[in-house]
């Protein structure tokens, strides 16, 4: 048997990992990756009791998912790794037992933070406790590890959105994070977590999110010094492109919601500027630099600065709004959703007066008016509870669909560039080989089935639906337009001799 030439995975045999929000999007892919492609000793897994389960019977909920269904027929054993440990970020220790503690402090060579409120518009005093104060806890277990090799910390490239060239470096913070935490335990979190008092706190950030990340960073910096830390802040992660599957995805956030509610005709409006970069990531790409970079922070001294990597793809690999709407829409054409309201379509408005109009029109009063149906035959009504969910979705990106920015990615190059050949291919974080309209169709396809779980047998159904919808909605919209030519023209001759020659086109 040929030895391996990936030091990467080298790297990680025989080591224990401790990982915060594996059951999350991005942790539930770290976890599945480094069971697949790595021969890892142990990975412990900080998971809070939930909805009367508790930890363990969340872990075996989190295995049995489709995600290690790979793992499941190839390597089942590796499986037996991964182990729950009890707690809660937002607890002092994390919520640990000293037991825990102790175990911990003493097996754990690596840690991965990915556990965090990713809300947007999370109140300000649960994203503070999930984002910024569990970061002090965290530091300070990891201060007593023995074994400790790296601490890989996920923020996110928009912590300073507020400029627009960022660099791969630590900035001045919006506030100050014991400050901060301080404020939110003495005064009342009905007063902190109004918009008002929000707006007050967080400045020119444009969220409770992007402001608590930012302090995070802060805290690192300044608690964390002489741990082998490193940040890794990616864009808009969106499904993956490669592995563990194409597609796959387990969630409705972001630019994932934006297809569905299009796919299913229930979004037709959008403000957003389609010259602006959308900068997305597949899920993978930051998965993978996440393990690399575990690698480049434990076989090297400890710098004097803690490193940081932007995951993002619009200095290397761009695609603005516009294509995004083009290619989305026809991936979606070609991989129709089922049971559809309205045909997928739609389009982004480039005012915000404009996209209002449009909610009402499209949205908001269609909904009222189905729902006064439903009630008057006896059916509950829905479709207003759904618009005002798609509507304040749609408001929470509005900031991040209508400005752009430039992140430098010199440090994500250089590590690439320090990689052998093998663990570029084994451990592939360059977005530059991304093709976006093929990487979109994916995206629709795995939405579709990993997400809304509708199978790939439905798509002729699906299709011959989306066809009757479309003239469905031609024929409305001629409709609509004879009857302003009848408003306008009136009795004249030429009006009902061109609502006949259409009507007799129609019948035909």
């Amino acid at each position: 048997m040929m030895e391996s030439k990936s030091p990467v995975s080298k790297f990680f045999t025989g080591k224990t990992i401790f990982i915060t929000g594996a059951t999350g999007f991005m942790g539930k892919v770290l976890v599945e990756k480094l069971l697949r492609s790595t021969s890892v000793k142990k990975v412990f897994l900080l998971i809070r009791s939930k909805k009367g389960l508790s930890s363990r019977e969340r872990l075996e909920e989190l295995l049995t998912s489709k995600i290690f269904d790979g793992l499941r027929d190839t390597n089942p054993v590796a499986l037996t790794k991964v182990v729950a440990v009890a707690g809660d970020i937002t607890e002092a220790a994390l919520g640990l037992t000293s037991q825990d503690i102790r175990l911990l402090v003493d097996e754990v060579n690596m840690v991965f933070h990915s556990a965090a409120t990713v809300k947007f518009d999370e109140d300000l005093t649960k994203s503070v406790a999930m984002n910024v104060e569990a970061v002090f806890s965290l530091i300070e277990l990891c201060k007593k590890m023995r074994k400790l090799e790296a601490l890989i910390h996920v923020s996110t490239a928009y912590c300073n959105c507020d400029l627009t060239v960022i660099k791969e470096e630590i900035y001045p913070p919006p506030g100050n994070p014991r400050g901060v935490i301080e404020m939110c335990k003495w005064m009342p979190a009905e007063m902190l977590n109004s918009p008002e008092m929000t707006r007050k706190v967080i400045g020119n950030r444009p969220n409770t999110y992007t402001f608590t990340k930012a302090l995070a960073e802060t805290v690192l910096e300044t608690e964390g010094q002489g741990l082998p830390i490193a940040i890794v802040r990616p864009s808009i992660v969106v499904a993956a492109c490669r592995e563990p599957m194409p597609g796959w995805v387990d969630n409705l956030n972001g630019p994932t919601g934006l297809l569905a509610g299009a796919g299913k005709g229930l979004l037709r409006t959008l403000h957003c500027r389609r010259d602006c970069l959308a900068d997305m990531v597949p899920v993978d790409i930051p998965i993978n630099l996440m393990c690399t970079v575990a690698w480049k922070i434990a076989s090297s001294p400890t710098p004097s600065s803690i490193p940081v990597y932007n995951c993002t793809s619009g200095s290397l690999n761009p695609m603005n709004w516009g294509e995004m709407e083009a290619w989305g829409f026809d991936s979606l054409v070609r991989h129709p959703m089922n049971n559809a309201v309205w045909y997928p379509g739609g389009s982004f408005k480039d005012t915000q007066l404009a996209n209002v109009f449009c909610q009402f029109i499209f949205h908001t009063g269609p909904a009222h008016l189905m729902d006064t149906c439903s009630r008057l035959v006896g059916a509950k009504p829905v479709l207003v509870k759904i618009c005002n969910k798609i509507n304040k979705a749609a408001a929470a990106l509005e900031y991040f669909t209508t400005h752009e920015w430039i992140w430098t990615n010199k440090n994500m190059i250089s590590l690439q560039d320090e990689m052998t050949q093998e663990d570029r291919e084994k451990f592939n974080f360059d977005v530059r080989n991304i093709h976006w309209p093929d990487f979109l169709d994916k995206f629709v396809q795995g939405t579709r089935k990993f997400v809304l779980k509708e199978d790939a047998s439905s798509i002729t159904t699906a299709k011959r639906r989306i066809t009757t919808l479309y003239w469905m909605e031609k024929t409305a919209q001629v409709a609509m337009f004879l009857m302003f030519l009848k408003v306008v023209l009136g009795k004249s001759k030429l009006a009902s001799n061109l609502l006949g020659f259409v009507a007799n086109i129609v019948l035909r």
